[in-house]
């Protein structure tokens, strides 16, 4: 097909749309302000439903937006009104925000010209594609998740005017923070412009979160005012301290929502095309948003791939994570793995080395498919996440689901003689409680959200530690500490791919709050001055650990058999005794303790001792000959005032006797 969008030539600007069922594209030419409309003209069809014409004396930065005239039966998913002021579904960059008005969901001749209410795109010039340098980023690693406003927004050491933008996270003291915390990849919530939904905005509130886009390209000026330069810049200034860049995007749906929703570009294009419908005409709603991207259209499918092929070329990103990705691999509203656009994107000659992960999850028929994407895919593995909170949680019977996780979930992603973990271990993300909060609030507290609390998940698998929410009591506060350093160590002792949401490492609070997409302001702004330093000191050291002891970031199964040449088994599955668990004790509901002790290539093992009891206990760990247990963690190196409790993660590693360490005998 023929470019899309607007392309600068040395006669002017070639503008090109594409409807299949539009009767009339028009191009709007507004001037430098955005708020004048200087001309207004018909593209011509060139066939294969591209409508398209260069305009003459046309340069850099000229303000535009489409028109589309046809029929207007929304019961037929036809939506064409040319009073409304379209996005360009290729453009780059846009003036101004979106800001949500009835008008923009207004039906043909009620609602008058939207224009005065729309950002206008700005034709741009392309940059010289960046160097496509492998990804920074590979499987095992640890993804840092954040959203670009809330983590700088309170930074004290950031200038004011550059925090919540992507240009801060090239500031040096966010470059530190995630090089001592070991983060592999930054992985940015979505930062393309997006739209409030509609009942946000008579409740005083706004998306926080940006889940909610109306093209796929454009940045979002408020995040990004720098435009592509910024994104690419700062994914520079990351690469160069070591950190790879992972961009969340939003392909499942747009912010058109549903039929009462704004036209805005794609319905106002075609949205019999650009969305899924039902047999009866309604839209597709397997998103719970309102609408569903087709993307087994072939105009969809190109228009994705465009996408990742821009942030891939222009600002050269390690890869991305697809937010309701089965929607990706739907074909005629049934989920296929080997769907057209999944393998596309996996074989693109630009894409195929770039890290691709997909949220193995929507709310449509057969919507969970986590362990049926195909390599080389990675996916969030919530069975890490739930059956890891069940087992902190006192659950009885979890001993073995707790193995399992810890092990890479075979179960999941061991089908088809797959050797590797394609999983991405987390606890806490950014859709649910803070890490904190889990052991803090044994309930959501969504009252803030304006919706009586009915917004959000129910079962979130979290204690209290006998008070709900804040606590001056110190016991309580010390049991919460010490739950957050257990759910900690566990993910950074899993096998497979890591995340960690932004804060988690230092106790960030959502005050409850499992649902915080409309809380733009201290409930989701990370506050740095009031940060658990000793928690995060904890995790630092965790991640040295992951790194300094390669087992604990290999992705390949465990298999319980040796792996080198001094015949130590990958993994040996522990009592606290020291004796092999067997049949009696993986099945004893009463078990909450076990060892994983993961051997060396390098010589010695490492024993990861958990205790999910409130007791007290003494672990026996076995000997060899030559070799000593040390602590692989020193309690004083990261400044905890105490041991480690009775219900906590020990880590012991082994080394030969004698050997000196740090410069000190042994």
């Amino acid at each position: 097909m023929t470019q899309l969008g607007a392309t600068i030539t040395t006669e002017g600007i070639r503008f090109a749309a594409w409807s299949s069922s539009a009767r009339r594209l028009l191009v709007s030419i507004f001037d430098d302000t955005g708020a004048r409309e200087t001309d207004r003209l018909e593209l011509k069809p060139e066939g294969e439903g591209v409508h398209a014409l260069l305009v003459s004396g046309l340069a850099e930065g000229t303000r535009y937006g489409l028109r589309a005239d046809g029929d207007y039966a929304p019961e037929r998913g036809l939506w064409f009104d040319p009073d409304k002021l379209l996005t360009d579904p290729y453009a780059v960059e846009i003036d101004r925000p979106y800001q949500y008005h009835w008008r923009l969901a207004a039906k043909r001749n009620e609602g008058a010209d939207t224009a005065p209410l729309m950002p206008k795109a700005v034709a741009g010039a392309w940059p010289e594609p960046a160097s496509l340098k492998p990804p920074l980023f590979q499987p095992g690693g640890l993804i840092y998740e954040l959203n670009v406003r809330s983590f700088t927004k309170l930074h004290p050491d950031i200038p004011e005017a550059r925090r919540g933008t992507v240009a801060a996270l090239a500031h040096p003291a966010v470059l530190e923070h995630l090089k001592r915390l070991g983060v592999s990849a930054v992985e940015l919530m979505p930062i393309t412009a997006s739209i409030d939904e509609r009942h946000l905005p008579p409740l005083g509130l706004s998306n926080a979160w940006g889940y909610n886009p109306v093209t796929f390209m454009a940045l979002d000026p408020r995040l990004a005012p720098g435009g592509l330069k910024e994104l690419r810049d700062t994914v520079a200034a990351l690469r160069k301290a070591g950190i790879g860049t992972i961009l969340d995007l939003v392909f499942n749906h747009t912010g058109e929502s549903d039929r009462l929703g704004p036209t805005l570009s794609l319905r106002g294009l075609d949205a019999q095309a650009y969305y899924s419908h039902l047999p009866d005409g309604r839209l597709a709603n397997d998103t719970g948003t309102g609408n569903t991207v087709a993307c087994d259209h072939p105009v969809v499918r190109d228009m994705v791939l465009d996408t990742l092929r821009h942030f891939a070329r222009f600002a050269g990103v390690d890869g991305f994570r697809f937010d309701l990705a089965p929607v990706l691999g739907r074909v005629d509203g049934a989920f296929d793995p080997e769907a057209p656009l999944l393998q596309a994107i996996a074989v693109d000659p630009v894409l195929a080395d770039r890290l691709l992960i997909a949220e193995p999850w929507d709310i449509g028929p057969n919507g969970y498919q986590l362990g049926n994407f195909q390599p080389p895919y990675l996916e969030w593995n919530d069975r890490f996440r739930d059956d890891v909170r069940r087992f902190w949680r006192g659950d009885a019977g979890m001993v073995g689901a707790l193995a399992t996780r810890l092990a890479g979930s075979s179960d999941v992603f061991g089908r088809a003689g797959q050797v590797a973990s394609r999983s991405v271990n987390f606890i806490a993300a950014h859709d649910g409680m803070t890490l904190a909060d889990l052991v803090a609030y044994e309930k959501k507290h969504n009252a803030a959200n304006g919706e009586q609390n009915r917004d959000g998940h129910n079962d979130n698998l979290s204690w209290n530690n006998g008070v709900e929410g804040e606590t001056d009591d110190a016991e309580t506060a010390e049991a919460r500490f010490d739950d957050q350093c257990a759910l900690l160590a566990t993910l950074f002792a899993s096998r497979g791919t890591i995340m960690l949401t932004a804060g988690d490492e230092f106790g960030r609070t959502q005050q409850g709050n499992n649902n915080a997409y409309a809380q733009d302001n201290a409930i989701t702004w990370l506050d740095w001055a009031g940060r658990d330093e000793t928690l995060e000191r904890y995790a630092a050291a965790l991640s040295q650990l992951r790194r300094a002891f390669p087992p604990l970031s290999d992705t390949n199964f465990l298999t319980g058999k040796p792996s080198d040449a001094a015949a130590i088994p990958d993994v040996v599955w522990l009592t606290e005794t020291g004796a092999p668990l067997g049949e009696a004790e993986w099945s004893d509901p009463g078990r909450h303790r076990l060892v994983m002790m993961l051997g060396n290539s390098e010589g010695g093992r490492l024993a990861v001792m958990v205790n999910g009891d409130r007791r007290q206990c003494v672990f026996t760990l076995p000997a060899r000959d030559g070799y000593e247990w040390r602590p692989a963690i020193e309690a004083q190196a990261i400044d905890l005032a105490r041991p480690l409790p009775g219900r906590s993660v020990n880590f012991m590693i082994e080394r030969r006797a004698g050997k000196t360490r740090a410069g000190k005998a042994s």
